[in-house]
């Protein structure tokens, strides 16, 4: 984030400058509305999602509109996007993978662009919070646990039972297996958040280091956070790409039960 987005959630207490680094996390309302007595608002969040999803669909038709013999720039980048995650797809889940490519696809571009998006000054990180991601894999959790089941039916809790293993100690690793299947769209969904959401906060507090200590004294918090706001473009792409990857591995769980 750039330093003057702190300064929108600067208080002045006493001569000094205080920094509310989870300031840029609050969902605010745009429009009101409710149905009944459920708050279907639209919000920031609901915004920024909305901002991603149109930037993904423009650069896919635009990407895809001339299909030149000699790509230009946007047909470069939507080509490219389209190889990586084929790619992805092919080397982790194999030939059978292919007709789960649109949804693997635009998890991986939505995450990739909300991640992106959020490192734009004044912005909101739609992934910074967890009902997002969690919502994301539960909907990847129950999705392929009803693809695992309509492709092996009730031998898919065979997943669970490791072969090989010593029948007494079937119980305790049925369990352990178990536990840690049904534990997926937690770990899925806090490392996405988690890693965003730190990130972003670190950013916030170093801009309001370099604010708080002025031209000269903020020097050094100013090139810390230059370079960590490049660290934190990597991991924006990279959380994208081990949400992408592990949703494939997940695919493979099911259709191979490996």
């Amino acid at each position: 984030m750039a330093a003057e987005e702190a300064a929108s959630g600067a208080a002045h207490h006493g001569g000094g400058l205080a920094i509310d680094p989870m300031h840029q996390f609050r969902i605010e309302t745009i429009f009101p509305f409710h149905i009944g007595g459920v708050d279907a608002s639209f919000t920031n969040s609901a915004l920024w999602m909305v901002i991603a999803g149109t930037l993904i669909t423009l650069l896919t038709v635009a990407g895809m509109g001339k299909r030149s013999l000699v790509p230009g720039r946007i047909q470069s980048v939507a080509e490219l996007s389209y190889e990586f995650v084929a790619n992805m797809l092919r080397d982790n889940v194999g030939d059978a993978g292919k007709r789960f490519f649109p949804f693997v696809f635009t998890l991986f571009m939505f995450v990739l662009f909300t991640n992106m998006l959020g490192m734009v000054p004044y912005s909101f990180t739609v992934t910074s919070h967890i009902i997002v991601t969690f919502a994301l894999a539960m909907f990847i959790f129950l999705g392929v646990t009803i693809v695992g089941f309509a492709v092996h039916g009730l031998h898919y809790f065979g997943l669970v039972v490791p072969k090989g293993v010593p029948v007494l100690m079937l119980p305790l690793l049925i369990v352990i297996e178990t536990i840690s299947y049904l534990t997926r769209p937690i770990s899925l969904s806090v490392r996405l958040f988690a890693n965003m959401m730190a990130g972003h906060t670190m950013l916030k507090v170093f801009a309001g280091f370099v604010i708080a200590m002025g031209y000269m004294g903020g020097f050094l918090p100013l090139a810390f956070m230059v370079a960590f706001t490049g660290l934190e473009i990597l991991v924006a792409f990279l959380q994208a790409y081990v949400f992408a990857i592990l949703t494939c591995i997940y695919l493979n769980d099911a259709l191979h039960m490996h």
